[in-house]
């Protein structure tokens, strides 16, 4: 790894950290403050170079701006190239338009840092669409070097813990995050368009209701009440339901202090929605409408790779529907499997390689198989219907088999995409169901929620899509770490930054000299 991408920074007194700093102080003492408030941008780079009108050179002006990412020297001109938001841009630069003094400037500069320019678009032999700048800026010194393009990120961990210089060397990476961006801005697009409104409900709360996971805790000093951060979205968004509020959604994080693998992040993103007077069914439309026309509207197809299994996963073909028990019996072999007493579940389940703990119930043994033998198979889109009532508290209890409830899981990929409900509004059956499920632990039910279903809640279709697993689908990601911009990692120590000679603040704020 590149020893200036370290975390603890070594003797720095003769790298490119010193030489950097150097130039700073340099500039500094002539008047000049490499630090500019701001300067003017008229354009990102692609829409810039979409301005460029065939067969006419030099008729269009832009004005843009970013880091600098290549140079090429040529003696008396240069040809570079900056990095925006958008991609990267061709620039010239000729002495004799700069003039000497900004030219002898620019020569002076280095890879990474970022500057803004002034001028026209031409086309250049090799046919690539360049501004011949007329003024050239600097407006933030990079006093660290960027790490090399194909060696400088090889520790895998140190892309997700400075991710900055990920997005600017690798464009794999800057494409992906802004393709989640997309994914996301998609989605509220489409719900806000069935009429569906956003709300923001809390992230700290004092049960951690509508799942059942280990929050992460705190203490609210002023209140001097303990808090826990949401593990789920859920409660709070049914109380808008009660609150006449017959269409609502929010994209928001969710905290969860468990394990971490390469689905599972402690924090993650869900988006979970709610729409009165539907039921399941209403949602399995609902996620199918949504997932098809963001495939052809975002990626441009409905038709994706599956990473690892390499299969074609079609979007716009069948989605199948199959029964939780069906699928169980299926891969069991035993078509009485939920007649079996818990010892001969234990020894199936062993039968399929499976570990089993004899502390788990029997729908947890059941359980276990679907999670391990079956839902990484399911790579094509697939709702599962009909799950155990136990897994769920939340949701109604299916009128033609009173152990399982009305509820799908979808299942892409190898991978559960979206769960969904027709929510449970009856007020007695809910605190049953809740108690049932905290056992002696009564305190963990959210009384205040049982309290709003007692004011009336309409029926209603319930589910939640987790953002991150539906990028890692979408994009082709290996990890969830992928596709979150800075995922948690475990610290590597302290972080040591080498201390440098106080700033002269009259000489930092003085006037900058003119630029060509």
């Amino acid at each position: 790894m590149d020893p200036s991408m370290s975390d603890t920074p070594i003797d720095i007194s003769h790298d490119q950290h010193a030489v950097r700093r150097q130039k700073l102080a340099e500039m500094r003492a002539g008047g000049f403050d490499p630090f500019r408030a701001s300067v003017a941008q008229t354009h990102f780079s692609q829409d810039a170079i979409k301005l460029h009108v065939a067969d006419q050179d030099n008729t269009v002006t832009v004005a843009v701006a970013g880091r600098l990412v290549t140079i090429r020297d040529m003696g008396k001109s240069q040809f570079a190239k900056i990095l925006d938001q958008q991609g990267l841009i061709q620039i010239y630069l000729k002495k004799d338009v700069l003039g000497d003094e900004a030219f002898a400037m620019f020569k002076k500069l280095d890879l990474g840092d970022i500057i803004g320019v002034k001028g026209t678009l031409f086309v250049t032999k090799t046919g690539e669409v360049t501004v011949r700048v007329e003024s050239c800026t600097l407006v933030a010194k990079a006093l660290r070097p960027l790490p090399e393009k194909w060696h400088g990120l090889s520790d895998a961990e140190q892309v997700y813990r400075q991710r900055y210089l990920d997005l600017i060397v690798n464009a794999e990476s800057r494409a992906r995050l802004l393709l989640r961006s997309k994914i996301v801005s998609h989605i509220r697009r489409f719900l806000d368009a069935q009429q569906f409104i956003e709300v923001e409900t809390p992230v700290l709360q004092s049960v951690a209701g509508g799942a059942a996971a280990r929050p992460f805790q705190t203490h609210h000093n002023a209140l001097g009440v303990d808090f826990v951060l949401r593990i789920s979205l859920e409660l709070y968004l049914k109380r808008m339901l009660v609150g006449g509020f017959d269409r609502v959604y929010e994209i928001g994080r969710n905290f969860r202090n468990e394990g971490v693998s390469r689905r599972h992040n402690p924090e993650f993103t869900m988006l979970e929605v709610y729409q009165a007077y539907s039921d399941h069914r209403g949602m399995m439309t609902l996620i199918k409408d949504m997932l098809t026309s963001l495939c052809r509207d975002v990626l441009g197809t409905t038709k994706i790779k599956h990473a690892a299994s390499g299969q074609e996963i079609d979007f716009g073909g069948e989605w199948r529907e199959v029964n939780y028990k069906d699928l169980i019996r299926e891969t069991t072999g035993d078509a009485e499997w939920f007649a079996r007493s818990k010892a001969e579940k234990i020894a199936g389940a062993e039968k399929l390689g499976l570990h089993v703990d004899p502390k788990w119930e029997e729908f947890e043994i059941t359980n276990e198989i679907f999670s391990k033998k079956i839902e990484p198979t399911l790579i094509q889109p697939t709702f599962v219907m009909k799950l155990p009532k136990e897994l769920c508290p939340l949701a109604k209890i299916s009128l033609d088999d009173p152990t399982t409830i009305d509820v799908f899981e979808l299942t892409i990929g190898g991978m559960e995409v979206a769960p969904a409900y027709s929510e449970q509004n009856d007020p007695d059956v809910q605190r049953a169901m809740f108690e049932a499920q905290a056992g002696e632990e009564k305190q963990n039910i959210d009384q205040d929620f049982l309290l709003a279903l007692e004011h009336g809640m309409p029926p209603a279709g319930g589910m939640g899509v987790g953002i991150d697993r539906l990028c890692i689908l979408l994009t082709g990601a290996e990890s969830i770490r992928d596709v979150i911009l800075f995922p948690q990692l475990r610290q590597r120590g302290e972080v040591k930054i080498e201390t440098v000679a106080p700033v002269a603040l009259d000489k930092v704020f003085a006037s900058p000299k003119p630029t060509a």
